[in-house]
């Protein structure tokens, strides 16, 4: 559990890291505080994102075998006592926002739509992983704006784009240890929409295919530049 946590911070924070490091002057690292300060809220929006899905699934972790151990759905926490705890994790995570900008905190404040709603697609549409993928990168957004006091979305939008299907591609990787469950319980995912996705992805990436994402800094607009690269590499022999 604390394993998968972990890895959960690490991917919500990721895209704030790679949008401080882009907004950051010629010549100099990333803010240090700033890289501080996204990491709580990271942890911390993390955690109430859990704890808002798990409980709106109560009912269908109860009944799917890798999620009914979950407190919610055992019957170890109320919802009660879940909202409660959600309010505290959400007053830390607005006094981290608050050390923002109006702009971010506006911007910031907006993302808390998409982590309520996300939890709720799997009942909807095939296509979660895809709004899971809005929610978890809008650091890409919330970084730059942090820094830079707004967004320049000819570079905040490429990035965060590429990191919405980064997301894609990675939970429905994930999403298949789910499916026989899933399709018991009737929610939906990108792993049973798209049948035989993860040979696809994984023959994709034996092949020697790379997608790389290039950062440089344009010395005639004076901003950064990104450059998404496909590469292939030489079979070999």
């Amino acid at each position: 559990m604390l394993c998968v946590c972990v890895i959960g911070t690490w991917l919500l924070y990721l895209p704030c890291t790679w949008s401080i490091a882009l907004a950051a002057d010629p010549g100099c690292l990333p803010d240090l505080g700033m890289l501080t300060l996204f990491g709580t809220g990271a942890l911390l929006m993390r955690g109430a994102g859990c704890t808002i899905n798990d409980m709106w699934d109560k009912d269908f972790d109860k009944k799917v075998s890798r999620t009914a151990t979950r407190p919610i759905a055992s019957g170890e926490i109320s919802r009660m006592q879940a909202l409660v705890f959600l309010g505290g994790q959400l007053t830390l995570a607005l006094g981290v926002l608050l050390c923002l900008n109006y702009y971010s905190i506006a911007l910031g404040a907006a993302s808390l739509s998409l982590v309520i709603t996300y939890p709720l697609m799997k009942r909807i549409t095939y296509w979660p992983q895809f709004v899971l993928g809005l929610t978890f990168n809008w650091g890409a957004l919330l970084g730059w704006s942090a820094v830079q006091g707004s967004c320049d979305w000819s570079v905040c939008l490429p990035l965060y784009f590429s990191g919405v299907m980064w997301t894609l591609i990675y939970d429905t990787i994930y999403a298949h240890q789910d499916k026989e469950d899933d399709v018991k319980v009737g929610v939906k995912s990108t792993a049973l929409r798209i049948p035989g996705a993860n040979q696809i992805l994984a023959e994709w990436l034996h092949s020697g295919h790379d997608v790389r994402t290039c950062c440089s800094w344009d010395q005639c607009l004076n901003r950064p530049s990104l450059t998404i690269l496909c590469c292939l590499q030489w079979p070999s022999t």
